[in-house]
């Protein structure tokens, strides 16, 4: 019985990365279908790209990609929830992305725990991921804010550098913070070793 159990979790947890995939692609099309190929610069959000971090780290068992995949998803569901469902409304898409993806990351978590020192690579992709953001997406869609001050806070920041840096510097705190506490509630049981071998499968 043992054997059947483990057999059965080693073949569905990668398979769990299906949902996270199709939730990207979801995305994808939802900005294609805008008739405006900028708009796919939407997708390096941090919530889109760590939908697609934790497919591929469901599906190749690395333990890494799913924690800064969590990392990211719990700040970028309170600010889609503040700066996009109460401006804009819910969208099935983007719910999928952010509550789906986010409940899949939790469930792989509490399998491979969180350590010390993943939320360093979560601030280092992030700040990666605004640099792409700011080389390849339209000024116009300030992608990870990459370009501008965001609007309506310009009258508190008369430079943009001044922005960069607040906001920099409260990501860095934030991810932290949570690595610290979803350390205490999951704790890694080794960071040096793969998905499988964590789990005992």
């Amino acid at each position: 019985m043992s054997t059947v159990a483990n057999n059965w979790r080693q073949l569905n947890f990668p398979l769990l990365g299906i949902l996270p995939l199709v939730f990207f692609f979801a995305q994808a099309v939802h900005y294609w279908r805008l008739n405006n190929p900028g708009e796919l610069g939407h997708l390096l959000w941090p919530c889109n790209i760590g939908n697609l971090l934790l497919a591929i780290g469901l599906f190749t068992n690395r333990a890494p990609l799913i924690r800064i995949a969590t990392l990211w998803m719990i700040p970028g569901l309170v600010v889609w929830f503040v700066y996009v469902v109460l401006a804009w409304g819910v969208f099935l898409t983007s719910t999928l992305a952010h509550v789906g993806g986010l409940t899949v990351s939790i469930i792989a978590l509490r399998r491979v725990g969180m350590d010390r020192d993943s939320w360093v690579f979560a601030f280092a992709a992030y700040l990666l991921l605004q640099l792409l953001s700011r080389l390849i997406t339209p000024v116009a869609l300030n992608v990870n804010l990459a370009h501008s001050v965001y609007d309506g806070w310009q009258t508190n920041f008369t430079a943009y550098w001044k922005f960069w840096a607040l906001i920099t510097l409260l990501t860095g705190l934030i991810l932290f913070g949570l690595g610290v506490l979803l350390r205490k509630i999951w704790p890694a049981a080794s960071s040096k070793i793969g998905l499988i071998e964590e789990v005992g499968v």
